[in-house]
């Protein structure tokens, strides 16, 4: 099992920027497919980014050119990087190390002031 914690997030205001950090108990690389979610209030909890071993990376179409996943293997830390932030992007952020089976970490909150 891999522990996963969320650090990060907060308050913004719309048009502002946070960076999201998750850190893992593992070896990062030794995990195929890390990704981030979110969770509006009430509302399911879905796929924002991920990011494969290779490198390859993937986002929802709703934050495509304002997020970005990274890592830096030598900290086992996977980021997202939040830039214009809209209402709609508040949620709870949960990391994940997907699986069978999969791990999560604790979320963080993100609040986007209007």
């Amino acid at each position: 099992q891999v522990q996963l914690v969320e650090s990060g997030g907060g308050l913004a205001q719309a048009g502002g920027s946070l960076r999201l950090s998750c850190a893992a108990s593992v070896r990062i690389f030794s995990i195929d497919t890390m990704a981030w979610y979110r969770q509006p209030p009430g509302k399911p909890r879905d796929l924002v980014t991920r990011i494969t071993r290779g490198g390859t990376t993937n986002y929802a179409d709703s934050v495509k050119g304002r997020f970005t996943i990274s890592r830096d293997i030598a900290k086992n830390t996977i980021y997202l990087q939040m830039n214009s932030l809209k209402p709609e992007d508040a949620a709870v952020y949960y990391c994940a190390a997907l699986g069978p089976p999969t791990d999560w970490g604790q979320g963080t909150q993100v609040t986007v002031s209007s």
